[in-house]
């Protein structure tokens, strides 16, 4: 990755720009702005070139717009994984320059590093990058139905989606997957395997999926962390999560196996 220093625009810059503040971005008529930094009146923000999307520059400007400041969540409908990827980064990179300003350690000011995404300190020479959290999401399946949740976080949308968490340290994510599905549901699991991953800066997840089948137990939520759980037969589902996201894909691909079920048994 070539990383670029943050200068002042001179006004004849082109390309996509990403306006990023409090993990918000900027996204006027639902969409990245593109064009020349002098349109939209970026003559002599600071700004700093994060990477290439669509044959052009990705511009960061870490600032906040007037209106049209909004989740990224809207680009994941789009079908393109790579514009909601770049989103990420942006959002991601404006939210640790802004808590990054004052080193943790002597608490001297920092500056931006030239040649990675990093904060450097010069006085003590630490530095810092930005937190990605490893997390698991899992999709489980017992014969022909898969298990379901409605988590607290999406009660008033009515959503069920599959299990999720955050690792833990000395785990492997096996080892976070097992752990997570049984507190929260009280069930045990075997076969777990890997299936993708996805970054989800909501605010700065990496998540891993797997696949898993069901081996034991009768399910018992954690009222913390869910509303309901229960196992639900691939032709009559709940509200699921959109296409775009990794827990559409597990939801998709377990579907795929409760049908050949049906159709094969085990």
């Amino acid at each position: 990755m070539n990383i670029q220093k943050q200068f002042n625009l001179v006004g004849n810059e082109k390309g996509y720009w990403f306006v990023s503040k409090n993990g918000r971005l900027w996204l006027p008529n639902g969409e990245v702005p593109n064009g020349v930094a002098s349109e939209f009146g970026f003559t002599n923000k600071l700004a700093q070139s994060i990477g290439e999307w669509n044959g052009q520059t990705a511009w960061l400007i870490c600032q906040e717009m007037q209106d049209s400041m909004g989740s990224i969540r809207p680009l994941l409908n789009i079908g393109d994984q790579s514009l909601f990827n770049m989103a990420g980064r942006a959002v991601q990179l404006s939210e640790f320059y802004r808590s990054h300003k004052y080193c943790g350690y002597c608490g001297h000011e920092m500056y931006i590093s030239q040649t990675e995404w990093c904060c450097l300190c010069d006085h003590c020479q630490q530095r810092y990058y930005p937190q990605i959290s490893p997390s698991i999401i899992v999709a489980i399946r017992n014969k022909n139905k898969i298990l379901l949740a409605k988590h607290v976080r999406h009660n008033q949308d009515n959503l069920y989606t599959v299990l999720a968490g955050f690792t833990e340290i000395g785990e492997t994510m096996e080892m976070t997957v097992a752990r997570e599905v049984y507190e929260e549901s009280k069930i045990k699991i075997k076969n777990i395997r890997y299936v993708g991953s996805q970054p989800w800066p909501f605010p700065n997840s990496m998540m891993m999926a797997y696949l898993a089948d069901y081996e034991s137990g009768e399910i018992t939520i954690d009222k913390n962390e869910l509303m309901e759980a229960n196992w639900y037969h691939y032709s009559q589902l709940p509200k699921i999560p959109e296409y775009g996201t990794i827990a559409r894909r597990l939801i998709e691909d377990t579907l795929i196996l409760c049908r050949e079920y049906d159709e094969y048994g085990e």
